[in-house]
């Protein structure tokens, strides 16, 4: 489509955006309707015990499943145009983040709460863990990956700021040791196109590289150059 076009649409996408309050306001509830699902799922799932050697299992599957989910989610998100749909508004805030990658500073539980109300999705996945938890006889391990899956999804958020802002020696230790998101693995992102779209470690990008490739051509030569004359207001968290 013609980029003249597209640019217009992403101005226009934006100007609602800072414009109609709605916008900030349904990402704080995003926030609180996550955020309370994974308190309440993370209060049920630590009454089923499922051993020590098991949680380690859990946790280490929860950590691919939710490196290899999210990062799809930003993939496919990365390289979305849809900026006259009813959810372009938060599309064209979200490709801001290629324009200014340097984040607000804030303490990370509010980091965790900010972040986690761009995860729309995130709500009907909780829901459906917790109808699942529900169920007369859970699998215990399967219901652990399931809510674990659901608590770091918000916390590869929280890597990917830190990834972007800060040099703390313990961020960069648990980075080298495969529990965040490392900067060197991260800056691929930014600096070539259509790869390493992984955000809490970054394991499951050789995988997510193979499918980028064959659904989508990258997003320097198309969204990247959308928000090219946009001027307005940068998004909340940065």
């Amino acid at each position: 489509m013609d980029m003249e076009l597209k640019q217009r649409q992403f101005n226009c996408a934006m100007e609602l955006y800072t414009r109609k309050g709605i916008y900030r306001l349904s990402g704080r509830l995003v926030s609180t309707v996550n955020v309370s699902l994974q308190i309440y799922l993370l209060y049920q799932i630590i009454l089923i015990p499922i051993g020590a050697a098991w949680q380690v299992v859990a946790i280490v599957i929860a950590y691919i499943v939710t490196d290899f989910v999210n990062g799809l989610v930003h993939m496919y998100m990365d390289n979305n145009d849809r900026y006259d749909s009813i959810a372009g508004p938060f599309i064209a805030n979200f490709h801001l983040h290629h324009k200014k990658p340097m984040y607000r500073t804030n303490p990370l539980l509010l980091v965790y709460f900010n972040e986690t109300g761009s995860k729309v999705w995130l709500i009907g996945y909780l829901l459906v863990v917790s109808l699942l938890l529900g169920a007369s006889e859970p699998n215990p391990v399967a219901m652990h990956i399931l809510v674990y899956v659901g608590i770091l999804s918000s916390v590869a958020e929280v890597s990917h700021y830190l990834c972007h802002t800060s040099n703390s020696p313990v961020a960069i230790f648990l980075a080298r040791i495969g529990l965040l998101l490392p900067k060197r693995h991260h800056a691929r992102h930014h600096m070539s196109d259509n790869n390493s779209y992984a955000f809490l470690n970054g394991f499951t990008d050789s995988l997510i590289n193979l499918l980028a490739m064959k659904l989508y051509k990258g997003y320097k030569n198309t969204t990247d150059r959308h928000f090219a004359l946009y001027s307005g207001e940068g998004s909340d968290n940065r």
